[in-house]
């Protein structure tokens, strides 16, 4: 694709101005509907959000970069059977999971497994306080959603943070033979996405074409998720995306998936439901849904929220 014919991404400033941050004033019924025609067009966009500091940022990614340097059997009791959640490695990819991330005392858990029972307290401090921002973030994300819709005093579900961190490293095989990562929707209900220098994202346009995506450094992605799109009735696009590798660069990134809690329910609610929006998704249990988008049968399909929830009403593409 020609450089000048890649169309941009939704840029929203969370907060440009006092009043915008004043829920129920015009200015911040404005940015709820950006934020949620973005999320309808795109799937994703870009969120600058200065209430979590450069410096913390910083810290995040100074100390999440040792996990990696630590020996195999140390990283492999980063175990855990629930998906996402575990240490795992796959060819160029290497990715640890940190449940209930704003919780000092799971991070001091998983911190006395990597650096045995001294643990690493400025790692669990840095991680904690990191995750509790983006738990902030994500909150005025979706009072921003229901707020657009409607819905207010309304919650998408009971959910934790699941932050997990990445690395891609590849050899230099230069820009001409990029080596394509899976392409996938995230199965949690949102994911915020921080990346370190190097860019290497992408999204599939619901027009079916590649856009990278290149953050500046004071900002994260936004990626609506398969139960947030059944949620919404459709109308939120959870967006396809995958990591492409260029030129030998390792690229770190850290990102923040709000997880639905055991036991919770995907409905969408009755006021989303009209004759212009007949049902899309049935309701179902979290939990059995990603069970399923796991096994082998949902991994040769092109959507396993299609295949397993679809209340077969209505078509909705991807």
């Amino acid at each position: 694709m020609d450089t000048d014919s890649i169309p941009d991404f939704p840029v929203i400033v969370l907060f440009d101005e006092a009043k915008a941050s004043e829920r129920g004033s015009r200015e911040w019924d404005t940015l709820s509907k950006r934020v949620r025609e973005a999320g309808e067009n795109w799937g994703c966009f870009e969120v600058v959000y200065h209430e979590l500091p450069a410096q913390l940022r910083s810290e995040a990614f100074s100390a999440l970069k040792p996990l990696f340097e630590l020996p195999p059997e140390t990283k492999a009791k980063n175990n855990n059977p629930k998906p996402y959640h575990a240490y795992a490695i796959v060819g160029p990819y290497e990715g640890f999971g940190i449940e209930d991330a704003s919780n000092m005392e799971s991070v001091q858990h998983f911190s006395e497994l990597m650096w045995l029972s001294r643990g690493n307290i400025q790692f669990c401090q840095t991680i904690t306080a990191l995750v509790k921002h983006v738990e902030k973030l994500i909150s005025i994300l979706e009072t921003m959603i229901m707020d657009s819709y409607g819905l207010v005093d309304q919650k998408f579900c009971e959910c934790s943070s699941l932050l997990r961190v990445m690395t891609y490293s590849t050899q230099p095989t230069g820009d001409e033979f990029p080596i394509q990562l899976h392409a996938h929707t995230d199965k949690p209900l949102l994911t915020i996405l921080c990346e370190d220098q190097v860019s290497g994202l992408e999204v599939l346009s619901k027009e079916g074409t590649w856009i990278p995506v290149s953050l500046s450094s004071n900002s994260f992605f936004f990626l609506v998720g398969d139960p947030l799109m059944a949620w919404s009735n459709g109308r939120l696009h959870a967006v396809k995306h995958r990591v492409v590798l260029k030129g030998g660069k390792e690229r770190l990134s850290w990102c923040v998936f709000a997880v639905p809690k055991e036991g919770e329910t995907i409905k969408t609610p009755e006021e989303l439901v009209d004759e212009e929006h007949p049902l899309v998704f049935k309701e179902f249990d979290y939990n059995a849904f990603l069970n399923f988008s796991m096994s082998k049968e949902a991994q040769v399909i092109d959507s396993a929220l299609q295949v397993y929830a679809h209340a077969g009403l209505t078509t909705l593409k991807y």
